[in-house]
Formats: C-alpha cells, sequence, structure tokens
C-alpha cells in the first residue's frame, strides 16, 4: 500500500469509520532519519486520523530502535514492522517479507522496537516465503517472535515468492490460505492473531471473528472504500446511521480546501476518491472529471464539487 495509504487518505477514510484501526504506508527506516526534510515528512498526520499505527521497515535494530524514539513523540498508537512485503526492491533492501527466513534478526527488531518506547508493537507477516513454506516453519518464526513478549500477529495468509513473482503476482497466484490463519489462532490461542489477505468486505470480516481476533482491510478499501461505511455499525456496534457517500465526501471537502490553500496539489487528496462511488450511476464519469481536471496546477477543492454533480 506504499504511495496509497498516506495521510490525505486516511482523513478521508476516517469519515468513513470512526474506530477502525489505521495504518500507514510503510516506511523504510533510514527514510526516517535521514531525510533531509527531517522526520515529520514521513511522520506527520492529522489527529483525526486516532487510532493510528505507524507500519516500518527496515532490518537494523538500531534503526529501528531510533525510529521509534523519533515517533513517539509524535503520538502513534502503535508500531508495526512489516515483514510481509514482497517487492524485490524492498528485498534488495533486506525487509520485508525476505525477514522470515531470519526469525532471530526479526526477534532482535521487535525486541529493540520494544526497548525503544513504551507503545505496543505488533508484526505483518506471511504464512511462508519461497519453499519455506511449512506450518512448522511458520509455528517456529512465530514462537520466536513471540519470546519477544510480542503479542499481536498480522497474517497475510498467502506465502510469497520472492523469486519469480511480481508484487503484482504475489497478490494473486499462491492462493488464498485463510485455513492456516485459522489454526494459527487454534495453535496460539494466547496471540492476537489478525488475518490479512483477500478479504472484500465488513461483511466478509466478519464472519471470521469467531476464528481470529481481527481483520485487516487493505486494497479493498482503497479501491472500493464505501465497504467501510458500516464498520463502526457492524463490528463495533455503533448505533449511529451509516454515512452516505455524498456525507463522507461533503466531511473530506473543508481538509481539502485547506490544504490547497497550503500549497498541497488537490491531485494529491482527489487521487484516493476514485472508488467512492464504484457501482453508483455517473461513477464512470465521476472518475473521468476527476482525472481529467485534477492535475492543473490552480485545480482546488471545485474540480471534485463539480464532479460530484455527475452522480445520478
Amino acid at each position: 500500500m506504499m504511495e496509497w495509504t498516506d495521510r490525505h487518505q486516511r482523513v478521508f477514510m476516517r469519515g468513513l469509520t470512526k474506530q477502525t484501526l489505521l495504518y500507514t504506508e510503510m516506511v523504510v527506516a533510514p527514510a526516517i532519519i535521514f531525510s533531509k526534510d527531517g522526520p515529520g515528512r514521513f511522520l506527520d498526520y492529522s489527529d483525526i486520523e486516532h487510532p493510528i499505527a505507524l507500519q516500518l521497515g527496515g532490518s537494523d535494530p538500531a534503526q529501528l530502535a531510533q525510529c521509534c524514539k523519533i515517533a513517539k513523540e509524535w503520538g502513534y498508537d502503535e508500531f508495526n514492522l512489516n515483514v510481509g512485503c514482497p517487492s524485490d526492491r524492498v528485498s534488495a533492501g533486506r525487509f520485508g517479507a525476505c525477514l522470515m527466513a531470519e526469525p532471530d534478526l526479526v526477534a532482535d527488531c521487535i525486541k529493540a522496537m520494544q526497548d525503544a518506547s513504551d507503545i505496543p508493537v505488533t508484526i505483518k507477516h506471511r504464512i511462508g516465503i519461497d519453499d519455506l513454506d511449512s506450518y512448522e516453519l511458520l509455528c517456529t518464526f512465530i514462537e520466536r517472535v513471540a519470546q519477544t513478549g510480542c503479542e499481536t500477529f498480522i497474517i497475510h495468509a498467502r506465502k510469497a515468492w520472492l523469486k519469480g513473482l511480481s508484487p503484482k503476482q504475489n497478490r494473486e497466484i499462491p492462493p488464498l490460505r485463510h485455513d492456516i490463519v485459522h489454526m494459527v489462532k487454534k495453535d496460539f490461542p494466547h496471540l492476537e492473531i489478525i488475518l490479512n489477505g483477500g478479504i472484500q468486505t465488513v461483511e466478509e470480516a466478519a464472519s471470521h471473528l469467531d476464528k481470529v481476533d481481527g481483520v485487516m482491510i487493505g486494497r479493498a478499501a482503497y479501491e472500493t472504500p464505501y465497504i467501510m461505511a458500516n464498520a463502526d455499525q457492524l463490528i463495533y456496534g455503533d448505533t449511529r446511521p451509516v454515512i452516505t457517500r455524498e456525507e463522507a465526501l461533503a466531511a473530506f471537502l473543508p481538509y481539502v480546501d485547506d490544504k490547497v490553500a497550503n500549497d498541497v496539489y488537490v491531485r494529491h487528496m482527489a487521487k484516493h476518491l476514485f472508488g467512492l462511488f464504484q457501482g453508483e450511476r455517473g461513477a464512470k464519469a465521476w472518475r473521468r472529471y476527476l482525472s481529467e481536471h485534477m492535475f492543473h496546477p490552480q485545480a482546488n477543492g471545485d474540480v471534485i464539487r463539480q464532479a460530484a454533480r455527475l452522480i445520478e
């Protein structure tokens, strides 16, 4: 979800669901430490985004600890180590899914992050990589990381092929094995196990909650964001009416206007709205208008307002 779930997208999502835990895009540790513009470029966010988790990538315990010390001042609710990204660029930097082959190093990273602050540290990983895909090896990995005191494991229910498949292919070719994640919860009842991978709706997520402790929805929540509109009611028992698409857009527009007034291009926010009216009459015209007008240097929130008039 790199370059997708940025701070603008998260503000928009918070208009749809108040209680769902939001995750940042993965930020690599050296970017935070060595940024010429300072760490705020990667760590700044709006208070409305709480609860929010910072997702980090890296394999150097000292660097990850330094990031947690820096990020603690921003008030994040959780730090998450990403050991699930299958990108070859990520693997070349020795972080992401390739680290599942080094459980001791991952445990050292988690421990360093824990020692750096009192903010909860969690991990996101795959069910396996390449030929290291047996259930026994997965359990060994979880056991080793759990020895640090880490209690929350977000498990993407696909293995990752690091050699020969692109990140896109890794989202489609290795089969989904939700049953493996269910089995992990059964074998590790004392741990919080969160299922990730292939979940398309909040209703589908709810169907897994008798077998795991939680569900992460990623790509579907970005591409068709309105699926999250009933999350507070269905999952958290909120009694307020489900927000409409139009209400969610109206709630986001003052934020857009404020950012444009502070020299943020409207395209950085409008790009996250393409899927809002998916399945509605006029959705194609909505997407076309945004794509044709949001790149103009003088474009502002009125581009979004004009596009919304095309929805029937």
